[in-house]
């Protein structure tokens, strides 16, 4: 109290007018945060003759909750003799700063006359702490009880709209602020902005902001973090570049939103002239948000090594700029570095854990990144719909099924139920279709797709993909019947599953009916892929012609792999001289690929055609074209063993060759082996005649 020594003597003799002194030093508590002084001015008002004034007792209730003196202000409140609105404001103020919402809220409902404040703080409280649709309930009754909104009580709703994601209830809200004297008012409209950005409405954002006849520095960031956001992230560097016309000043805010807009269009070239703005900003180049979305920035744009430099000169760092670098090293440089960075981080959250097992899974490392999801339930961190996606991810790549459905159960304990919400889950459900359909379990992939609350178009066109990779062509015709039937839009991919079916089944005609069925019914395009399919569907059912008419009426240029399929057709079907033609093609467009010299050579083979096979196998040598050797993996009790040709390095290779050569001589000494070696290709044939 020793700053207070200019009123001291008014205060001692206690001879005051009116008690606003006190008020102004509780202002003075207020601001430097004191609760001694808070508590020590009280002692002197208890002495002087305004101890029961309704006024200085309010200020004082006020003073104890902003100063983190709950107990003491709900105690004064409690002893006051009399109360007015203000006095169960100030207390109801206090209860939902320090998060006593629910008694908040039962002191509100016991408030004799609330005013418009009353309704203001208690929907405010609400919406702080994340009780959105409480506080819009309280919203829509103040409104019932003939209350006016004001932009304090606006300001509230929108943002309780903005955390459910309520596009509905937010336009809503529009309205009632479009008939209000609030409706010109710059603070309203750019919360208004923020909640259509928060909603996904790009659209309407946009068509409030054109609108605003004066725009301030808050307005033109929830435009671009709304572009930022929801897309196209180019509309956000527009926006800014008009805000730097406009002569509005920009911020930090600013600033990180643009520099993640960078991040998501890989734009290098202005994100380094961000930087440069940054770096001769004393202000900016301190602010830790904007340090962390540069370095996330230069870590997206594939500039590991800046991102570090970063990194390393940033004055202070949190979880959210170690996160980063995790991320940055797990897709650029190495796992080692990511996991190194992660190991010394002194906190992680969920995110962190999702950035490694991301990386772990992406570099194919699958064991490493299921280890890894152990350790994060083993420290019981609580994890997401990502973290899951990876998981199933990890577990479809090394077609382990045990390990899926074990994946399978964690997420059914952790509630998810594949439903489109503000935070939609149906991803992980794609996921788990996804897995079992690669591990061969079609049916409990059907079971999962019949399960969903809600499905989207991955979801279809997961099932339609995994029926047709797995032979059940007639499945897959009929869930792709379904999905057109239920209103949902086939896309590429859907086409490519139902075209793939048909491969498999060897159904010519209808996949001539689903492929002119996309430019004809379904608006869509035919890509390279789906011509592909149909020279697949035509090579298998011995359609070669038919096949080589349409890869010449392609409106793109073939490439190797719809040549490949032609060839692989033309070798089933002892097509030569096509296959020779295609060969040659093949050739053309990359000389080095040793599959159609192979293919070729093994054609000439098959018909005896000895000259032709040393012609092609001279060919291979005089330009350095070398034969890619075999790969074959079995899975034993959980572990995978892979082995190419003429492979030693196996632990047990002896056992492993002494077995081979037992088996070789059991084949020799069978008669109808005969009969076999007579069609098998003539490479294998001259292996035996080398062997022998």
């Amino acid at each position: 109290m020793a700053r207070y020594g200019s009123v001291r003597h008014i205060i001692g003799d206690l001879c005051l007018q009116d008690s606003s002194p006190f008020a102004k030093l509780l202002d003075s508590c207020i601001r430097s945060n004191s609760a001694r002084d808070t508590r020590r001015l009280h002692a002197r008002i208890i002495k002087s003759r305004f101890s029961s004034e309704i006024f200085i007792q309010n200020r004082l209730i006020d003073a104890y909750g902003k100063c983190s003196c709950l107990s003491d202000a709900r105690k004064l409140f409690d002893q006051m003799p009399q109360r007015n609105t203000y006095s169960w404001n100030s207390i109801i103020n206090a209860l939902t700063k320090w998060s006593f919402v629910d008694e908040a809220v039962e002191l509100f409902k016991l408030t004799p006359e609330p005013d418009q404040c009353s309704w203001n703080s208690i929907i405010s409280g609400l919406t702080q702490h994340d009780r959105f649709e409480e506080a819009l309930r309280f919203f829509f009754k103040m409104h019932r009880e003939d209350f006016v909104h004001n932009e304090y009580s606006f300001a509230s709703a929108l943002s309780a709209c903005s955390g459910l994601k309520n596009l509905q209830m937010g336009t809503q809200i529009h309205a009632l602020i479009s008939k209000s004297s609030t409706s010109d008012n710059i603070y309203m409209s750019s919360a208004l902005v923020d909640m259509y950005s928060k909603c996904g409405n790009v659209g309407s954002a946009r068509k409030v902001f054109d609108l605003m006849t004066e725009r301030n520095t808050v307005s033109w960031n929830s435009l671009i973090t709304c572009y930022e956001q929801n897309g196209p992230a180019d509309e956000a560097l527009e926006t800014f570049m008009g805000m730097i016309d406009s002569g509005v000043e920009f911020d930090e805010l600013t600033l990180a939103s643009v520099v993640s807009a960078c991040a998501s269009l890989t734009a290098i070239k202005e994100g380094l002239q961000i930087h440069a703005r940054v770096i001769k900003s004393d202000k900016l180049r301190s602010d830790l948000i904007l340090g962390n979305a540069l370095v996330d920035m230069y870590a997206k744009c594939k500039k590991i090594k800046e991102a570090r430099w970063l990194f390393d000169g940033m004055p202070s760092r949190n979880m959210v700029s170690e996160t980063s670098m995790v991320s940055g090293y797990s897709k650029l440089a190495s796992l080692k570095s990511a996991r190194l960075m992660f190991t010394e981080m002194n906190k992680r959250n969920i995110v962190s854990w999702n950035a490694l097992i991301a990386g772990y899974t992406q570099k194919g490392e699958n064991e490493e990144a299921i280890s890894l999801f152990r350790l994060l339930k083993r420290d019981s961190i609580w994890p997401t719909h990502y973290t899951f996606g990876n998981l199933l991810n990890a577990c479809a790549n090394q077609a382990d099924l045990h390990l899926g459905r074990q994946a399978h159960a964690h997420v059914l304990k952790h509630g998810f139920r594949f439903r489109a919400a503000p935070e939609s889950d149906i991803f992980v459900g794609n996921s788990l279709i996804d897995m079992y359909v690669k591990c061969g379990s079609v049916e409990d992939g059907f079971r999962t797709f019949k399960n969903m609350l809600n499905r989207d178009n991955v979801s279809w066109n997961a099932m339609i993909i995994g029926y047709a990779q797995n032979g059940y062509a007639n499945e897959a015709i009929e869930i792709f019947t379904k999905m057109v039937d239920s209103g949902e839009k086939p896309d590429h991919v859907s086409m490519i599953g139902v075209l793939s079916a048909c491969s498999h089944a060897g159904l010519v005609g209808e996949g001539w009916h689903y492929f002119l069925s996309m430019s004809n019914e379904h608006n869509i395009t035919p890509l390279k892929d789906h011509y592909t399919c149909m020279v697949d569907l035509l090579g298998r059912a011995g359609c070669l012609h038919e096949a080589r008419n349409l890869i010449e009426s392609m409106p793109m240029k073939p490439d190797s792999v719809v040549y490949g399929s032609l060839l692989a057709a033309c070798k089933v079907h002892r097509n030569i001289q096509m296959g020779k033609y295609v060969a040659e093609k093949l050739i053309e467009l990359d000389p080095t690929n040793s599959g159609p010299y192979v293919l070729l050579s093994n054609m000439y083979a098959e018909t005896g055609k000895w000259r032709e096979v040393i012609r092609v196998r001279k060919m291979m040598r005089k330009r350095g074209v070398i034969k890619q050797p075999g790969c074959s993996w079995v899975e034993i009790q959980g572990k995978v063993h892979a082995f190419m040709v003429k492979d030693k390095s196996h632990p047990e290779k002896k056992e492993i060759y002494s077995i081979l050569k037992f088996l070789v001589e059991q084949i020799y000494l069978d008669e109808q082996m005969k009969v076999l070696f007579s069609i098998l290709p003539g490479e294998f044939l001259e292996t035996k005649e080398a062997s022998s």
